[in-house]
């Protein structure tokens, strides 16, 4: 199993208090943002916090990623080239449209010196990284693809409302495209931080489709999205008897065996190892 990113949190580079307060935040991933997070003004603080942030570590296991400036600003290469002396775990980039995009920033940081463990990750926010979403996930350079579902909403002049149905297409779509190039895929935040209810079901609903996990906006949606993505108590007992009873079919040489009234084959006890193993990452992280 690929390593845990159930929860991914953006924090603001600009902030320097929020990035020693992350070093305490039970998350399995921070993006120390460029981008949005930060006013233009603040830039090149935020550039120099958060490649400081990065090499000096101190945040466990979790992975620190950096989110540079869109490709189309005259932040962004600077940014690229500063967090490769970091080495953080990944430059995530902004806005991706093609493949190009990734080859361009890997170029980049190659230039810059860094080492092929400076991996990419690439947010999918608009229709041409939808569609071109499959070429994406292929570089090698690549590890994950973020979703950005407040700017692909908006580009596609779409409704934002409870349950997402106007980009559940879309985020299949991309979800698809992560799993045929065998990667990892990471659901947009939720916005609303008055409707706590409303983040734990589209929590679910992001697990449901397939997601590894979901990039969120406040340290108060860590817990819930923790627990949202960590198997239950019945799921891992339930993964645990098919996998036995998988196995003793196999002995017996039969091919399938019914457990809970269900007929098991080789992809369920294949899907209760991915629970067992989420479990017993999830259990670590605590």
């Amino acid at each position: 199993m690929s390593r845990l990113r159930q929860s991914v949190l953006y924090m603001p580079a600009s902030n320097a208090r929020a990035l020693e307060k992350a070093k305490t935040i039970p998350c399995d991933a921070l993006i120390f943002d460029l981008e949005d997070a930060v006013q233009p003004d603040a830039k090149e603080t935020a550039r120099q916090q958060a490649v400081a942030a990065a090499a000096e570590g101190g945040y466990g296991d979790r992975e620190l990623v950096i989110r540079c400036n869109g490709l189309d600003t005259h932040w962004a290469e600077a940014d690229i080239t500063a967090a490769a002396s970091a080495a953080p775990s990944a430059v995530l980039v902004p806005k991706v449209g093609s493949a190009v995009h990734v080859a361009a920033v890997a170029e980049t940081l190659d230039a810059a010196g860094a080492d092929q463990s400076v991996r990419i990750w690439a947010m999918i926010e608009t229709p041409a990284g939808v569609l071109a979403a499959p070429e994406i996930a292929r570089h090698e350079r690549l590890d994950v693809l973020v979703m950005g579902t407040n700017d692909l909403a908006n580009e596609l002049r779409a409704a934002s409302v409870p349950g997402r149905q106007p980009l559940l297409p879309h985020l299949a779509f991309v979800v698809l495209a992560a799993r045929a190039a065998g990667k990892s895929i990471v659901d947009g935040v939720f916005n609303d931080l008055g409707d706590p209810d409303g983040f734990v079901s589209e929590c679910r609903q992001g697990r449901d489709m397939g997601f590894d996990g979901k990039t969120l906006i406040h340290p108060s949606q860590v817990d819930p999205c923790n627990d949202a993505w960590t198997p239950t108590d019945d799921e891992v007992a339930l993964a645990r008897e098919v996998i036995a009873a998988f196995e003793q079919a196999q002995l017996d040489g039969r091919g399938a065996v019914t457990v809970r009234g269900k007929m098991i084959e080789n992809l369920h006890a294949e899907q209760a190892r991915r629970v067992l193993a989420a479990a017993d990452a999830a259990s670590r992280r605590r």
